[in-house]
């Protein structure tokens, strides 16, 4: 789970004169719902921020169950939402589940199931909304044919690699970016994400001239804009990086073999993909992204690029500000580091397609262009709608050795500490790009699994928010 959005609730709840029990990230299920038990919780809340979150919440609320606890859960963090709340949690516990879209309704949500008055009211009418998100979800997943595994890949991208000569990089292997200069990311910085951490919503630079959030929008920047100054002056934030390339091709329809070095002659690693299963309109694909890659049998010889990048010392200059009850700074670093994270990702790819890979050496973009991602090549992340499955990133991380030459750790659920970190593969087709693979057939998941050497059962945990099936 990631803090700043946590951190933000509990700032808010804690202004509204509600004491906050903060047991911080990645805390177990038991040790939850003991200190809930010895603070006598009103209130239990979970975040989440990457998928096996998810499975996480649904284990909390059935031990809830179970316990045979009273308190209302609250759920909330980027991977979650109403539907998943719905359908997969809330069956799960007989008392109030409810999924808080984000920090600014928290109070009304936690003061509406508190009240006397205001508590029946308000579960009548939010049952009534999660019985409709089931009933349309019910519809909704009847309502979507599901090819066949066999038949999604006989209707892959239809590239064209006779004709085609994939372009080599310049210098195959790791290159490792140290103390990277943070003045070199700045103009790299995406800031519209970075209003929307804040709950304000709008895209930057609009947003500064907004009626309504304009004038908030624009102390918050002017705030960032002098505690990125700060850090870049006394460099108590630090950028690292990876990246490799290496000579692979694509097997099987769904995997892509990593070699060693140019003479393909020993295997590296190989990477899984899964393929879009649902079926498309004519003319249009069932992609995975494998089929960015030339397949060995083309006698083409292509390559894949990995990258690992974190932003170090946030957490300990949070904790700075956290010593000095500076609740607002502390979570302004948390935000910048990862808008900084962003930024480096986004600045290498750009040295990757320019000099490193160098199949874009002339591209000449403007910072709407880099933001929009309108360049050739993409930069898919395991755990994101491209690659779905989190377990790819230990064969990433160990394919450039992200720990050792980074300084990136991966957590037991494939989190990446610290939290300011972005990593993922590259990709240099032209006609490469971002797809959701979506809901996946029992059939390819487990073909998915026995390529994995995964068992079912783990396989369907990692996958569970793209199954289209429920498992037995």
């Amino acid at each position: 789970m990631h803090d700043i959005g946590k951190n933000i609730v509990g700032v808010v709840l804690a202004c509204n004169n509600y004491e906050v029990v903060d047991l911080g990230v990645m805390v177990p299920a038991a040790k939850i719902l003991e200190e809930a038990k010895k603070h006598d919780a009103d209130i239990i809340g979970l975040s989440g921020l990457i998928t096996p979150s998810l499975e996480e919440m649904t284990h909390v609320a059935k031990e809830m169950q179970r316990q045979n606890f009273k308190a209302p859960l609250l759920i909330g963090g980027a991977t979650t939402s109403r539907v998943h709340t719905a359908v997969k949690i809330a069956p799960g516990y007989t008392e109030p589940v409810v999924w808080v879209k984000d920090a600014s309704r928290a109070v009304g949500v936690a003061s509406s199931l508190l009240s006397d008055t205001l508590r029946s009211g308000f579960l009548a009418k939010h049952q009534a909304e999660y019985d409709e998100v089931r009933a349309r979800h019910a519809g909704k997943k009847s309502n979507v044919r599901m090819l066949t595994l066999a038949e999604a890949r006989a209707n892959k991208s239809k590239i064209d690699w006779s004709g085609t000569t994939p372009p080599a990089p310049g210098r195959l292997g790791v290159n490792t970016l140290r103390n990277y200069p943070l003045d070199e990311l700045t103009r790299y910085i995406d800031w519209t994400p970075f209003f929307i951490t804040w709950e304000l919503h709008g895209k930057y630079p609009a947003i500064l001239n907004d009626e309504k959030i304009g004038a908030e929008a624009t102390k918050l920047f002017n705030d960032a804009q002098a505690m990125l100054k700060r850090v870049i002056a006394d460099r108590s934030l630090t950028a690292n990086g990876v990246i490799g390339l290496f000579p692979a091709n694509s097997v099987g329809d769904d995997d892509i073999e990593v070699y060693v070095d140019a003479s393909r002659g020993a295997l590296r690693t190989t990477l899984h993909t899964l393929r879009q299963q649902d079926e498309k309109p004519p003319g249009k694909p069932n992609r995975a992204l494998a089929d960015f890659v030339a397949p060995k049998d083309s006698g083409r010889k292509d390559y894949v690029g990995a990258f690992a990048v974190t932003i170090q010392g946030a957490d300990e200059l949070a904790k700075q500000f956290e010593a000095k009850h500076d609740d607002y700074n502390a979570i302004l670093v948390k935000a910048l580091a990862d808008r900084l994270a962003e930024a480096f990702a986004e600045r290498l790819h750009e040295r990757v397609r320019k000099e490193f890979w160098g199949y874009a050496s002339n591209e000449a973009l403007d910072n709407n262009a880099l933001i929009d991602e309108t360049y050739q090549g993409i930069r898919p992340a395991p755990g994101y709608p491209a690659c779905p499955d989190h377990t790819e990133k230990e064969l990433l991380f160990t394919l450039i050795d992200a720990t050792k030459n980074a300084g990136v750790k991966l957590t037991e659920s494939f989190a990446m500490l610290p939290a300011a970190s972005v990593s993922g593969f590259y990709f240099s087709h032209p006609e490469s790009k971002y797809f959701a693979v979506g809901k996946l057939g029992k059939d390819q998941v487990e073909d998915y699994a026995r390529r994995k050497g995964m068992d079912l059962a783990t396989a369907e945990r990692w996958l569970s928010p793209n199954l289209g099936y429920e498992p037995e």
